[in-house]
């Protein structure tokens, strides 16, 4: 395997392409055969509303690959309230779960009333009235789909988190990068930065307010830190050489990173505070795209220490380098689950560049993704979905993949190239 230079060469020759659009369209690339049935009825009173918000949640709820919705054609009723069901009905056309609602406006914003059925079990599971300030319909919707989610799956739902990614707009000398934020569905789209020059590597901070990323709007690589609700922001590293990969600490006081300011690019960890830094690794081969483990106790990084592209863990505590990958010559940009018992990867196998996982117990790895170009995988904060980007045509997109591999969802850009996906914790 050739040099791991070429893994940075690669990430940025992808980010300089085409053209990108704002929000993001979902397309549903594949269902899984153990989605629950589920009917989200039309909430009462939301005609003339700006947004559908039982569309929403049922939009939700299918993107996650836990729910196969009824259509709205298909519905022989559409109750607004839990007393007004009828279960034989709803229980004859083989559905499991039920939402109904109604929503009003206020003075101020809306009113939007939730309730959640089990039709086999014939009762109330959850509902909730909840107050909409202004016209955030879709937060509201996002929240709506998590409590239900939740109550069905006992697994918090990350439908009201929020992704960062990068775009490319333009051909070579006219080339225009932006770093977005958007809903975890695409949509509501802000641009947080512009520029002339390559942006890569977005990371957010645990607690969702700020985004470490590289930018190379001083010709070379840097590394910054940005407030994303008021874009103030610091330069955190500027090095010679690489500056590059950053990742956050879970408790936010440190970031690690890849640096080659001593020779070869190794793994540093910077702390925030005062942003001095600490060399963690030191060998002859290129060490990058580092990620921490949950508890903090850990680092996984990308290394060619073995000859090509390998998983390795780092204990915190001192000592070597633990390798953990072995199926394949090439494994990269490992990220932990969120309960520290699975990594999530790019593998190359026959049929190209894929997301696989691997379990850190029996160390037997699985292929997830059908496209063959993939790269850059960020776990939702949940574990239940992992997006990443790849080709479609000459494009890049965002896909996204359940962690069980049974279900994907595609958001394509509507006008090109879009990269560098990054989940966001849950947020507040």
């Amino acid at each position: 395997m050739q040099s791991l230079s070429k893994v940075w060469l690669f990430c940025v020759l992808l980010l300089v392409n085409t053209v990108a659009s704002a929000d993001l369209t979902i397309e549903i690339t594949r269902g899984s055969d153990q989605a629950l049935p589920i009917g989200v009825v039309p909430f009462a009173g939301s005609d003339g509303m700006p947004e559908d918000v039982a569309q929403i949640v049922q939009d939700d709820l299918e993107r996650s690959g836990y729910f196969d919705p009824l259509e709205r054609s298909a519905m022989f009723e559409q109750p607004n309230q839990s007393e007004d069901v009828q279960f034989d009905t709803w229980r004859s056309l083989d559905v499991r779960y039920l939402v109904v609602g109604r929503a009003e406006q206020t003075n101020g914003g809306f009113e939007i009333q939730f309730e959640l059925m089990d039709i086999s079990g014939q009762r109330r599971m959850i509902g909730e009235t909840v107050t909409v300030r202004g016209n955030d319909l879709r937060g509201a919707a996002h929240y709506i789909s998590d409590q239900i989610f939740e109550a069905i799956t006992d697994i918090r739902g990350a439908f009201s988190t929020k992704i960062a990614y990068v775009t490319a707009q333009g051909i070579g000398d006219n080339m225009q990068f932006g770093l977005y934020v958007a809903d975890a569905d695409g949509r509501r789209s802000e641009q947080v930065l512009t520029s002339d020059e390559p942006i890569m590597s977005p990371a957010w901070s645990p607690d969702g307010t700020k985004l470490a990323y590289v930018s190379f709007e001083t010709e070379r690589p840097a590394i910054y830190i940005q407030d994303v609700a008021t874009g103030q922001r610091i330069k955190a590293t500027s090095f010679d050489g690489i500056n590059g990969a950053p990742a956050w600490s879970p408790d936010g006081r440190r970031i690690a990173m890849s640096l080659s300011k001593d020779g070869q690019p190794e793994i540093y960890i910077m702390d925030v505070a005062n942003r001095s830094v600490e060399r963690i690794t030191n060998n002859n081969s290129i060490d990058t795209e580092p990620a921490w483990s949950p508890d903090g106790r850990r680092l996984l990084f990308t290394s060619d220490r073995s000859g090509g592209p390998q998983l390795y863990q780092y204990s915190m505590g001192g000592g070597e380098a633990e390798r953990l990958t072995f199926t394949g010559n090439y494994n990269a940009r490992g990220r932990y689950s969120p309960d520290g018992e699975q990594i999530f990867l790019i593998h190359r196998s026959s049929n190209g560049y894929q997301v696989a996982k691997q379990d850190l117990s029996g160390n037997r790895l699985v292929v997830l993704s059908e496209s063959t170009r993939d790269e850059s995988p960020s776990v939702a904060p949940n574990g239940t979905m992992v997006i990443f980007a790849t080709q479609q045509g000459n494009s890049g997109v965002l896909s996204a993949v359940s962690a069980d591999g049974r279900s994907s969802f595609r958001l394509p850009s509507a006008q090109g190239d879009v990269r560098d996906p990054a989940w966001s914790p849950f947020l507040n």
